[in-house]
């Protein structure tokens, strides 16, 4: 088969095995000299990797508006829409509940932080998170087009969606708009496929630079961190993910995980997930079924409040911290890490490493040093990686389950191995 006729997760594959294997010859093959440092990792694949993340921010803001504005003006009951909400909301909750009890009962069982010999990276100046009710406050924008301006995704949510209502209840005016707002959403998701044509080279830039940067003598000092933390991600992603969409929603995982690939490999080259909400949205229309309705609303509040894998993260390195420090921390103290996880999960920007201001914000409130972040630091960037195609697989589950219930899923596209494979190839799916 040649490389043409490659399904897009085969080519991101190839990118990434490709650009990990070059990335590594630079730094020990070559031992990284300064003209690597200037020309490849430091000018050419950085500057390629920078601007195809750049294009994929570029599409998010205006996609999430302008196809939940389409989404909400389609909903012929409008009390649908908070059907949809509470279900998604309290689905989202509930995993990160999971996520992080799954991750505190695995660092109090192994003990991480036994032994752990502290990395060489500098602790860099980190800011604490929102206050939970400064969130709630700033739900609702005072300025929408400062809110898309920052790429602030659940103001941008609420006010697409008090739009989306008012366009259902103004009569000829609104069927006007709701038209020219379905007419934009298919030009950005034709805009969606030109990008997914860069995909492989801005992957294997992105990756190579990970290769040829990561500083492999620190992932030994803290290997048993490293190693717990990727346990839990796995067992999170491919078992409690797994296990609640055939539960709750009767549907093969095997076939959905499948069929999630290209997102989930795009989480993890980008470590964004508010970056992969254009590949996360055409991923389970095109591939999975679920009707823009859901998806629309669903994966950009995913992206904004689900945090599994960095909840995994985060309830880990507390604890490995407090091992590594020699604090015992009380049932209380656990359970209030446990809340305030949740708690802080809400508002989150899903940009890179933004799990580790959330960090610093909890190892303050139980009384934990916050320089122990410096011990994870310089390993957290793979870590980040992975626990972002983690929150990303969450996002399209709880999606998955939402539309089912909801009878917004079209089950033949989801049995069908071939549905969506025009957007798998980068071609138009419009």
């Amino acid at each position: 088969m040649s490389y043409g006729n490659l399904s897009l997760s085969a080519k991101i594959f190839l990118a990434m095995v490709s650009g990990l294997i070059i990335g590594l010859f630079l730094q020990y093959g070559l031992e990284s000299p300064d003209w690597v440092n200037t020309w490849l990792t430091g000018g050419i694949f950085f500057v390629i990797g920078k601007i195809f993340i750049s294009l994929l921010k570029m599409l998010v803001v205006p996609l999430v508006f302008v196809s939940l504005v389409t989404g909400t003006s389609a909903l012929a009951d409008p009390s649908t829409l908070g059907r949809i909400g509470l279900k998604t909301i309290g689905l989202y909750l509930i995993t990160t509940g999971i996520a992080v009890s799954l991750a505190l009962f695995a660092a109090v069982i192994f003990q991480p932080g036994i032994g752990a010999e502290p990395a060489a990276a500098a602790l860099k100046e980190i800011t604490t998170n929102k206050s939970f009710v400064q969130v709630l406050v700033d739900i609702v924008p005072t300025n929408p087009v400062s809110a898309m301006a920052n790429g602030d995704m659940l103001p941008i949510i609420v006010f697409a969606v008090m739009l989306g209502i008012a366009i259902t209840h103004s009569g000829k005016a609104g069927v006007r708009i709701a038209g020219f707002f379905s007419d934009l959403n298919d030009v950005i998701m034709k805009l969606v496929t030109f990008v997914m044509k860069m995909a492989p080279i801005g992957v294997f830039s992105l990756i190579l630079i990970l290769g040829a940067t990561l500083d492999f003598a620190e992932f030994a000092k803290v290997a048993k961190y490293i190693v717990l933390v990727l346990a839990v991600l796995l067992i999170h992603g491919l078992i409690v993910y797994p296990t609640m969409l055939s539960l709750l929603s009767g549907l093969n995982p095997i076939t959905f995980l499948k069929k999630m690939r290209p997102a989930m490999m795009f989480a993890f080259s980008t470590a964004s997930s508010n970056a992969t909400i254009p590949v996360t949205m055409e991923t389970v229309e095109k591939r999975i079924g679920v009707n823009n309705r859901v998806s629309s609303f669903t994966i950009p509040m995913g992206a904004t409040i689900n945090m599994d894998g960095t909840a995994i993260m985060q309830g880990i390195a507390t604890g490995f911290i407090a091992q590594f420090y020699g604090i015992d921390l009380s049932l209380s103290q656990y359970l209030m890490i446990v809340v305030m996880i949740i708690m802080a999960s809400i508002g989150t920007a899903g940009v890179p490493s933004v799990g580790l201001v959330i960090l610093a914000g909890v190892l303050a409130n139980v009384g934990l040093p916050i320089e122990g972040i410096a011990l994870i630091l310089g390993v957290d960037r793979l870590l980040d990686m992975t626990r972002t195609a983690v929150n990303v697989t969450g996002d399209a589950t709880v999606t998955t389950i939402v539309a089912k219930s909801e009878n917004e899923l079209d089950l033949e596209i989801f049995h069908d191995p071939k549905a969506g494979m025009k957007f798998e190839k980068g071609e138009a799916t419009h």
